[in-house]
């Protein structure tokens, strides 16, 4: 019993210490504050990490890899300034965290097989992070892209150009990664690029299928020569009936996946409540008598 309790205690603390780890590797989309500054010990490591091994990474590492990453980050919003290279550090970071972890785990159970698993946890952790971010931020643009357009819309209406109106948008619209997008694309605008250019360029960094369309119907307007406060209005529109069907989809979609908990967690809880007392009863000559 002393040597179960002991590699049951062993087995404990490394798995604790392994999502430790993990952890604190993946948690780079929450830490943009501990990389701001050029005081801090984590921007100076972060830096002397860029200055040698970034060049040793990119001659290692497929351009095309690389360029990959780059679009899924600038997806997921850009944290922390993130470059392609960290990504594939901090996979490496997890990969040797997972294999060391399951090196403890094969000893105390006396088989390799968990190591491979935890060196695939490991190593793909960063790359799960990222799609959650990437995810995440869809989500919000999706929230915000409705009310963005109606103000584009009420703008373009109220006599406006397409670049001002896009100002207004953006000085008076709320905080988010819509608010940003929209924001590169005055850049853009302003930096001299077509409105055509300009808008086709937010098409990759976002992904979105709403998206997409709603910039092909501008684009469309544009080479076509139709009004743009017609062809906003129609997307307004478009985009709350969307929503609407999207919310009924998913009050639709609550029933079934309330099921699984319910069977799960509530029916047991509730027989234990009201058929324990009987059979304890039963058992122990309460009723049995």
């Amino acid at each position: 019993m002393a040597t179960v309790g002991i590699w049951l205690s062993i087995l404990l603390g490394t798995s604790a210490a392994f999502f430790a780890v993990l952890g604190a590797c993946a948690r780079w989309s929450g830490a943009v504050e501990l990389f701001r500054g050029d005081g801090t010990l984590l921007a100076k490591v972060r830096t002397a990490a860029r200055e040698r091994l970034g060049p040793v990474t990119r001659r290692r590492v497929p351009a095309a890899w690389l360029g990959r990453l780059r679009l899924r980050i600038v997806r997921a919003g850009d944290p922390a300034d993130l470059l392609p290279e960290e990504v594939i550090w901090l996979a490496c970071l997890g990969a040797i965290a997972g294999a060391v972890s399951g090196a403890v785990l094969a000893a105390a159970f006396g088989s390799g097989l968990l190591l491979l698993p935890c060196v695939a946890a490991g190593a793909g952790l960063p790359a799960i992070r990222l799609r959650e971010a990437i995810k995440k931020r869809q989500l919000r643009i999706v929230r915000e892209l409705p009310f963005a357009l109606d103000l584009l819309t009420l703008s373009v209406e109220a006599g406006l150009d397409f670049a001002g109106a896009l100002a207004k948008v953006v000085e008076k619209g709320r905080p988010g990664p819509l608010r940003d997008e929209l924001g590169l694309v005055l850049r853009c605008l302003r930096m001299g690029r077509t409105r055509e250019e300009a808008l086709l360029e937010m098409i990759p960094r976002v992904d979105l299928p709403v998206v997409t369309s709603a910039v092909t119907s501008l684009v469309q307007a544009d080479r076509m020569g139709t009004s743009l406060g017609k062809t906003l209005r129609i997307l307004s529109g478009q985009l709350r009936s969307d929503r609407t069907q999207r919310a009924e989809k998913l009050a639709g979609e609550a029933p079934v996946k309330m099921l699984f908990p319910l069977i799960a967690f509530v029916f047991p809880t509730v027989f234990l409540v009201l058929f324990g007392p009987i059979v304890f009863a039963m058992t122990f000559g309460g009723l049995g008598e």
